[in-house]
């Protein structure tokens, strides 16, 4: 596991191990490995940042990369590990596609140009397009396998997405939800992604896979009611048409995390993927509920605090904002 520490690697991390398999964690030594890995500490960025995994004389069957930036880091791991493993998973992105995607768009879909296995870092999109082409340039399109993640939610999320929803809840009062209450969304719990990734390596497959829930597999409406519940706080969902949402200037996904306005070109490209290669493949997702209720346990276990990644934009909507667009839903 290149990684293994947060988020999406240690949940990666953490199946394996429940699995049985032995698990090797490369990683900087800034966050606890799972109990039960075996450790190499570097740093990728660094001169000579490889040297505990090349000086190591192990060899695996899989390795699992979750690197977001200079995709030369994966060439670099991908080249040394492409006599040493025996398949190279690299957690990719659907925002490797060219925007904006169709909706219903599959694998074939066109992806982002001008993206290089030797580049440094660009942009988000072309960083994890180089990733992928390092992965296959090194493993080759039979041994390595491109997952393009979509919106990820569950336990340890260190983006600030769900945790957000779920501390706004719980300091109860009117809350603004932005409609409509069915809006259908697309999303995986991270634990779900690293149970398919798993599996994917037991099946051997190899290629891209769009990997987020069913279209439909939740609403807007049941996610926030779920924050509701498990919270316990005196909130009152106030559903608010995206037309007045829009007006008031507020910014869809990141000022109101996971939420995008309907029949729009975020809403196709965010929550409208054709994943049937994916549940083709054994990807199952737990309903959303669970999701919430344990994302909300692991938050109570750390103080209510989420991590956040430095690289990653802050997400949530000012109390004053809020507000504001309240009371111009309600005319006041």
């Amino acid at each position: 596991m290149l990684g293994g520490t947060e988020f999406v690697g240690r949940a990666v991390a953490e199946a394996a191990l429940a699995r049985g398999w032995e698990v090797t964690v490369f990683h900087r030594g800034r966050h606890e490995a799972p109990p039960g890995t075996r450790e190499l500490l570097g740093d990728r960025t660094e001169v000579d940042g490889l040297a505990a995994l090349d000086e190591d004389p192990g060899s695996w069957d899989a390795v699992v990369d979750t690197w977001s930036s200079a995709p030369r880091a994966v060439r670099d791991a991908a080249r040394l590990l492409r006599d040493r493993a025996g398949r190279y998973v690299y957690v990719s992105s659907c925002s490797v596609y060219t925007w904006a995607p169709p909706a219903g768009y599959g694998e074939d879909a066109p992806v982002v140009e001008g993206a290089s296995p030797d580049a440094g870092t660009t942009d988000y999109a072309r960083d994890k397009r180089g990733g992928e082409l390092a992965a296959t340039d090194a493993f080759g399109v039979d041994r390595s396998v491109l997952v393009r993640a979509g919106l990820l939610l569950g336990p340890y999320e260190n983006v600030g997405r769900l945790p957000w929803w779920l501390n706004r809840v719980a300091r109860g009062g009117p809350v603004l939800a932005p409609g409509p209450r069915d809006l259908p969304l697309q999303y995986v719990d991270g634990r779900d992604l690293a149970e398919w990734i798993l599996g994917a390596c037991e099946q051997g497959l190899s290629g891209p896979y769009n990997l987020m829930s069913p279209q439909g597999h939740a609403t807007m409406g049941e996610l926030l009611e779920a924050c509701v519940r498990v919270t316990g706080g005196p909130a009152e969902l106030r559903w608010t048409a995206p037309e007045v949402v829009l007006d008031a200037g507020v910014e869809p996904w990141t000022q109101l995390p996971v939420w995008v306005p309907p029949h729009s070109d975020m809403h196709d490209a965010l929550h409208s993927a054709d994943v049937s290669r994916a549940v083709a493949t054994g990807l199952r997702c737990r309903p959303v509920a669970e999701t919430v209720a344990d994302t909300w346990a692991w938050l109570r276990d750390i103080g209510g605090t989420a991590p956040q990644r430095p690289d990653r934009t802050v997400k949530g909507l000012d109390p004053e904002v809020e507000a504001k667009v309240l009371a111009a839903a309600s005319g006041a």
